[in-house]
Order: C-alpha cells, then sequence, then structure tokens
C-alpha cells in the first residue's frame, strides 16, 4: 500500500481511491434513523394492541383470527416499507409483491376450504 501523496503545505492529498462509502449527508443518515425509530415505536405500539386484542371476544375464535391478523399485517406493511426499502422502489417491484399476495391469500384460501369441506373418502385414520 502506498503512502498518500503530500503537497507543500504538508496535508495529505486524498486520491479517489482511498475513499470508500462515505456517507453523502449526515442529515439524511439521522432522518433514516428518526424515521426507523419511529417505526419501531410503532411496532411495540401495535404489539401491544395484539395483545390486547387477544383478550377482547369479537363473537367467534374465527373473527378473533381475522382481527389478529389485521394488525399483524399492517405490522409487516410497515417493516416492508420501511426496514427493506420497499417504499421507494419502482412500481415494477410493486406488482410484483401485489401478485405474491393475491397469490398467498389464493392458497390459504384454498387450504380453507379444504379444511371446511374436505373430500370424502380422503381422511386417514391413524393408529
Amino acid at each position: 500500500m502506498s503512502a498518500p501523496q503530500t503537497d507543500h503545505s504538508s496535508q495529505p492529498v486524498l486520491d479517489s481511491s482511498s475513499i470508500h462509502d462515505v456517507p453523502a449527508n449526515a442529515a439524511e443518515i439521522a432522518s433514516h434513523a428518526v424515521e426507523y425509530l419511529k417505526v419501531g415505536a410503532a411496532l411495540l405500539v401495535l404489539t401491544g394492541v395484539t395483545v390486547g386484542l387477544s383478550y377482547v371476544d369479537f363473537g367467534s375464535r374465527n373473527m378473533n383470527i381475522v382481527v389478529g391478523m389485521i394488525v399483524a399485517t399492517i405490522k409487516a406493511g410497515l417493516v416492508a416499507a420501511i426496514f427493506m426499502h420497499l417504499k421507494g422502489e419502482k412500481i415494477t417491484i410493486w406488482r410484483f409483491l401485489v401478485m405474491t399476495g393475491i397469490f398467498a391469500a389464493g392458497l390459504f384460501f384454498l387450504t380453507y376450504l379444504a379444511h371446511s369441506d374436505p373430500v370424502s373418502g380422503t381422511f386417514h385414520a391413524t393408529h
């Protein structure tokens, strides 16, 4: 490794090869940190809401699960948008994300249908 070049003022002159990943702006980094802290606080609050809702009876077990899944979906959306940096992505990424969500919901729906109306003769009893 070579020593940095110096000029007549005895200050080292840094060439472009010695500068690696210098943050562009400290204010930008601070704004991201504040955003992450806000989302972290929101996730903590929503976790408290989830725990609180677990003590509320919404009429049936299925409705309790639906309400819990709604809160979980909001939390997952916050994590995906902020921590996974999907908030600023191009529309193509969002299209794939939406199609993946629709596909996953379809798989859940098919599982629900199979559970609620099983095909007769396919149940295997255990010994």
